[in-house]
């Protein structure tokens, strides 16, 4: 596999997803198979007739059939976090901007010191107008709000009494205690596949997932990334970047061709879903993991 790294996202069903012992053994059976990190999602809420917002398909309309659940991701990752010992945990993304950056910041660093430093902060605006209602946060603005979160965060997880005062949070003289296991905090991973997601990626971000990107728009989003964070004075080659190849190309996990040009595009984690598979059971989800890593990754 060389330096390749392997992530994974669970099945996101009703009863599944949510059941212990299936969570226990899934997660159990990734560490014991190599896999560096397993991804988490969130939707606080989905509306059943919601405007057709979502950017990732022509009709603005997400896939989903009517058993698929998200837990909370950070609760969630709480769970595995007991159940294993190495394997890294993300969210692949939590909608930073439907949430107070001081509950998070508390949360996050909770989760990172009793997981052992395993925690990967990935972070996005959403699309969503109703679940922004459902929440009581403003859409508009959505963007700023991201930035503003993210440095709040960056500013909590600084040991010591910190004041932040901006646009949309205020806090003076606070302290945050736990800090989180690794100074400074976890790595914060910026979602989307627009520019202004890139350029937040350089600019604010230790790694990068953009969704429903070919190589070639990989490569394009990593240069623009990479030009914003040397505007920024920051090193373009510590951005980690990670990305689900069967998000563009459906099967796309088991083609090598493929796979590779996301690596030569400039990926180090390449994601692939349980649920491609076919099926939730541990030992075939198991099989296929071992399909990806000897017939796809020691290729590369």
């Amino acid at each position: 596999m060389g330096d390749v790294k392997l992530g994974v996202l669970p099945v996101f069903k009703d009863g599944i997803i949510d059941d212990p012992h299936h969570t226990r053994a899934l997660v159990q059976m990734l560490e014991a198979e190599g896999v560096d990190s397993v991804w988490a999602v969130e939707h606080v809420v989905v509306a059943r007739d919601y405007e057709p917002r979502y950017s990732y398909s022509p009709s603005g309309r997400m896939a989903g059939a009517p058993d698929t659940a998200m837990p909370d991701p950070l609760q969630w990752l709480g769970f595995v976090a007991a159940c294993t010992e190495r394997l890294g945990l993300g969210t692949g993304v939590l909608v930073l901007t439907l949430h107070q950056p001081a509950v998070i910041a508390k949360r996050v660093a909770t989760l990172d010191n009793l997981s052992g430093g395993r925690v990967m902060l990935g972070v996005g605006s959403g699309w969503q107008i109703e679940e922004y209602r459902a929440c009581g946060v403003p859409y508009e603005r959505r963007g700023r709000r991201l930035d503003e979160a993210i440095a709040a965060l960056r500013e909590l997880w600084q040991p010591g009494y910190r004041t932040h005062v901006g646009e949309f949070f205020q806090f003076e003289e606070c302290e945050s205690k736990p800090q989180p296991r690794r100074a400074g905090g976890p790595p914060i991973v910026i979602g989307g596949s627009t520019d202004a997601a890139a350029r937040r990626a350089g600019r604010a971000g230790d790694g990068f997932f953009p969704y429903v990107v070919s190589p070639d728009d990989l490569a394009a989003l990593l240069d623009t990334a990479r030009a914003t964070a040397r505007e920024h004075g920051r090193d373009p080659d510590a951005l980690e970047v990670t990305v689900w190849p069967g998000s563009w190309q459906p099967g796309a996990s088991l083609d090598p061709a493929v796979m590779s040009a996301f690596v030569q595009a400039g990926a180090h984690r390449l994601m692939v879903s349980a649920q491609e598979s076919g099926s939730s059971e541990v030992g075939e989800v198991r099989d296929f993991i071992r399909r990806v890593q000897d017939e796809v990754l020691s290729k590369i």
